[in-house]
């Protein structure tokens, strides 16, 4: 059984009152008062600390949430296991980026979950670094990003390579070239991916790298959504910096251009992330196999 004061220490991070936390658990303020103050003697320690009206965790508390958070996926997932067993289901959590969202990978998981009965598999889309803390905290089984973790608790599996790209309308006069140059580049109306996408980190870090910045070019918008992107760059908005990947089933209905941009090389992994202790091997053999024949499939 997991400790409630556990409950109550989450519901105080989540609400940052002791009041609302009080009123989303059922509880009285000075139980849940009692609640912190018998894990800070617990574990000696001084969970928050008031800054003017705002209670903030201090950073021996950022500790205490991040192994309640921990412990109680932990529980969750055990619970869910044990039913999930006596009815004969498989059951994964998925996180994958919005980049990884918007390629093959929703498609791959979609089809081994339909060829295998009994399989369920929820697919969350976050950022990098949300992804990364759901992983370790065990809040999901697997999650499919670009780049690794350096986590000796994390294991990584290669599942494919992927490249930043220009991309722009069929109509668009660069898409007549073979390759665009940074010069060509800078004279276009630019959308970008929000700042907190990895295909936008790894673009203004190349740049960087060629005494250059997201300055020097004529951004006209910054959209999250890929699918919106794409659409803006068909009706001629603007063109875009996107993952090859994102782009495949445009390319095959020859619905949009891409290019190369001359001396920028933006090449990376996307890997398969899972805990040391991740039991079921044959799902991630048997995701590789399928994301392979998806990917033959949209090849040239």
């Amino acid at each position: 059984m997991i400790d409630p004061k556990l409950y109550t220490l989450l519901a105080v991070v989540e609400f940052v009152s002791y009041t609302r936390a009080a009123e989303h658990l059922s509880l009285t303020q000075p139980a849940v008062t009692q609640h912190i103050k018998q894990l800070e003697r617990e574990l000696d320690v001084k969970i928050f600390n008031r800054v003017g009206s705002e209670i903030k965790p201090t950073n021996e508390g950022n500790i205490i949430i991040q192994y309640a958070r921990r412990s109680i996926a932990l529980y969750q997932n055990m619970q869910q296991s044990i039913l999930d067993e006596q009815r004969h289901i498989r059951r994964l959590t998925v996180g994958v980026t919005h980049t990884s969202e918007s390629n093959a990978v929703a498609e791959v998981l979609g089809k081994y979950s339909a060829k295998n009965p009994g399989t369920s598999i929820t697919i969350i889309s976050d950022s990098i670094s949300n992804l990364y803390d759901m992983l370790k905290n065990y809040q999901i089984d697997l999650a499919v990003v670009e780049g690794k973790i350096q986590d000796s608790s994390i294991n990584s599996l290669l599942l494919d390579t992927d490249s930043l790209v220009l991309v722009v309308s069929n109509n668009h006069p660069l898409a007549k070239k073979s390759m665009v140059t940074i010069n060509e580049l800078k004279k276009e109306a630019l959308i970008i991916r929000r700042p907190s996408s990895g295909t936008r980190n790894l673009f203004t870090a190349h740049l960087e790298s060629n005494n250059m910045s997201l300055d020097d070019f004529n951004v006209i918008l910054e959209v999250d959504n890929i699918a919106t992107i794409k659409d803006l760059i068909r009706r001629d908005i603007g063109v875009s910096i996107l993952s090859h990947s994102v782009c495949l089933d445009e390319l095959k209905k020859g619905k949009i251009t891409v290019l190369p941009i001359e001396n920028l090389s933006m090449i990376r992994e996307i890997n398969i992330l899972y805990h040391n202790d991740f039991k079921h091997i044959d799902i991630l053999q048997s995701i590789m196999r399928e994301y392979n024949k998806v990917v033959k499939f949209y090849a040239p």
